[in-house]
């Protein structure tokens, strides 16, 4: 089985070229690849909890999608053993629309008789990611007062899984006013 390719060839953010249309040599992306995020919202989805934690990037990027889902298990793991399932909510607030293209070159010994050069070079779709902006939430956590420490440590977890570097936002919700504070950590 190929090896994926290093995201620093799929990092900067660029509007792609992604026709479809009904005649086959109009269009040029043949198939969506499958996304490998099994689930968008977990933990406790009834309760409201007092603290909102988000975690967002530095910069803009896009993030591929088995990175996303990885940020996903490590902080979820972390979180549901030290707080559990009914403590919190956890959601992912990014989408992986983009579809990552790769145009693969034979190369080797013998490739002359089988490389078609850059003739047609869209490539084929190897995969998916989110383009998100720089203060964009990948991740939110809400969680009450005593387990935001845990909170914290789950989504810095998470974001050692993202290629960029990553704050958490910490905000509180009162309860009568929808107005939240902020405080940055």
């Amino acid at each position: 089985m190929a090896r994926l390719r290093r995201m620093r060839a799929y990092r900067n953010i660029e509007r792609a070229n992604t026709r479809r249309s009904r005649s086959k040599k109009k269009s040029f992306v043949k198939f969506d690849p499958h996304i490998k995020i099994t689930k968008f919202n977990m933990g406790n989805q009834v309760k409201k909890f007092e603290y909102n934690l988000f975690l967002v990037p530095k910069s803009d990027l896009q993030i591929r999608d088995n990175a996303i889902e990885s940020g996903k298990l490590t902080s979820t793991k972390v979180i549901d053993e030290q707080v559990g399932k009914d403590n919190y909510r956890m959601t992912i607030r990014v989408y992986p629309h983009h579809i990552l293209r790769e145009h693969a070159l034979a190369s080797g010994a013998g490739a002359d008789r089988l490389s078609t050069g850059m003739a047609h070079s869209f490539g084929k779709a190897i995969g998916v990611a989110a383009q998100v902006s720089k203060g964009q939430p990948i991740f939110q956590l809400e969680v009450d007062k005593q387990h935001v420490d845990i909170a914290k440590k789950a989504l810095q977890r998470a974001g050692t899984k993202l290629p960029c570097s990553t704050q958490i936002i910490i905000t509180k919700q009162i309860a009568a006013v929808i107005k939240p504070q902020v405080v940055v950590v």
